[in-house]
């Protein structure tokens, strides 16, 4: 048997190839939408992509099962659980097997048993594989998507924050707590393979260890050490990631079945000297460092550096109006790629960024200073500070005179925000209030970056305060 584990770190996103070596066929399990790196490892191993199957409906990413179907001709195994509202609905006129509870799915000498494990989705499966090429008669791992992860298991709420299904995350929590049952009775020794590792916003918690066991997780996963129905509701439900907006888009785009990534139309470059004007009116994203972009940019932009493009352009980006590019040529291939694996297809085009002359173009600035040169006039209040860290980082202690307001709804909030003076952004480190510093001044804010975030306030012996009764405007 041949098992390969692909990680997208921008996604935060795992998925698999299994191989029968006896056969030379293969299986993908949860792949992206970029299905190039399956097709050159199957090819690089002599087999042949026969079957691609998914865990449940993503929200975080568009699948690639359909990507295989058209350029592999791979059958798709497509879970047929949950309610009819949450079942695929592209599957006419494909080679495609709805799975249920017991169903098993053979590739070659490779045996995958279908677990219906839904909590974190109505629909969830896992993967219970048996190596039947290799002679065993038990299984030695379990795919399990996102129902259980390393340290954590998958978050319940999805349905109701990103899709609006109201009362279903005290539902899905309820169910997942029954899900828990049914891992605990699995074999200890069997591997545990879960679609997402840290830094993932489908969980909270999730540890950076690429895999796991059973036995393991029941010992040390937090979220499996439950008894009581209530509490673990009440503790799966709090203190969650936010959730970015695109993950309803994704979830429809992977329900009704996303483009094939070769009808979409190519991402054109244009000219340098359209900048400004669709600047003024359009959402264009300049992917140079922050230091950059805060010594000079054009007008009107903002900033999401290409480490970062794909964690918040999902908040950013409305799916539904074009969105332009300022990047070098050398990555705009990665960056349109980025961009696609969460569905952002309607790209008008893009400007290379060494074509936009700075001193007719790059106009804007602002700029970007430590603790020790802010703190008189953060305490003063002669300066508006705003904190854009995530909720849970703003309740564990913040600076006294900060106001919240959170990166990923910026855009739609900056107006809250008055600019009757200077706006101090900041965060953790310094990088997340960059990006905000860009959004409010595209708004017209006169804006300054607390470097190093209050990580750097903090080591300079400036005090933080903890609310006794948070205050959340953003």
């Amino acid at each position: 048997m041949l098992l390969k584990y692909f990680y997208d770190t921008s996604l935060a996103h795992a998925s698999y190839l299994v191989g029968c070596q006896k056969t030379g066929e293969a299986i993908v399990v949860d792949p992206g939408r970029d299905i190039a790196p399956y097709v050159q490892a199957a090819r690089a191993n002599g087999m042949k992509i026969v079957g691609a199957t998914e865990t449940h409906i993503h929200a975080d990413f568009v699948s690639g099962a359909s990507e295989l179907a058209s350029e592999c001709g791979a059958r798709l195994y497509l879970s047929d659980e949950g309610p009819a509202d949450w079942k695929y609905k592209y599957t006419t006129g494909l080679d495609c097997k709805l799975v249920r509870e017991g169903d098993v799915i053979h590739v070659g000498k490779i045996k995958l048993e279908v677990l219906h494990t839904p909590g974190h989705t109505p629909e969830s499966i896992s993967l219970v594989l048996t190596d039947e090429g290799g002679g065993a008669n038990l299984p030695m791992g379990i795919f399990t998507g996102d129902f259980v992860f390393v340290g954590s298991t998958g978050r319940p709420d999805l349905l109701e924050t990103a899709a609006g299904v109201v009362g279903s995350a005290d539902l899905g929590a309820r169910e997942l707590f029954a899900s828990i049952r049914k891992f605990h009775e699995l074999p200890d020794h069997l591997q545990v393979w879960p679609a997402h590792g840290a830094g993932s916003a489908c969980g909270k918690g999730l540890g950076a260890i690429p895999s796991s066991t059973v036995g393991y997780e029941k010992l040390f996963n937090s979220a499996l050490q439950y008894t009581d129905e209530q509490k673990f509701v009440d503790y799966i439900l709090a203190d969650q990631p936010e959730t970015p907006p695109y993950f309803a888009v994704m979830k429809r785009v992977n329900k009704t079945g996303p483009a094939l990534l070769k009808n979409l139309p190519p991402v054109i470059e244009l000219d340098a000297g359209q900048l400004a004007k669709t600047a003024a009116d359009r959402l264009v994203i300049d992917t140079c460092p922050a230091a950059e972009f805060a010594q000079a940019h054009v007008a009107g932009t903002i900033n999401l550096p290409q480490s970062s493009l794909v964690q918040w352009a999902g908040f950013f980006v409305d799916h539904a109006t074009q969105v332009f590019l300022v990047c070098g040529r050398e990555i705009i291939g990665d960056i349109v790629r980025k961009l696609h694996s969460i569905g952002i297809d309607n790209i008008g085009g893009w400007f290379d960024a060494e074509k936009i002359p700075p001193s007719k173009l790059r106009t804007e600035s602002f700029a970007e200073l430590p603790p020790g040169e802010l703190k008189s006039r953060i305490e003063s209040g002669e300066v508006e500070l705003v904190d854009v860290r995530a909720r849970t980082e703003w309740d564990e202690g913040h600076i006294a005179q900060a106001e919240h307001f959170f990166l990923g709804n910026l855009l739609k909030t900056a107006g809250q925000i008055p600019f009757g003076k200077t706006v101090v952004t900041q965060c953790r480190s310094g990088a997340r209030s960059a990006i905000a510093a860009s959004i409010l001044k595209r708004a017209g804010a006169d804006v300054i970056n607390l470097q190093g975030g209050i990580t750097a306030w903090e080591k300079s012996g400036l005090p933080v305060t903890a609310p006794s009764t948070p205050v959340c405007k953003g």
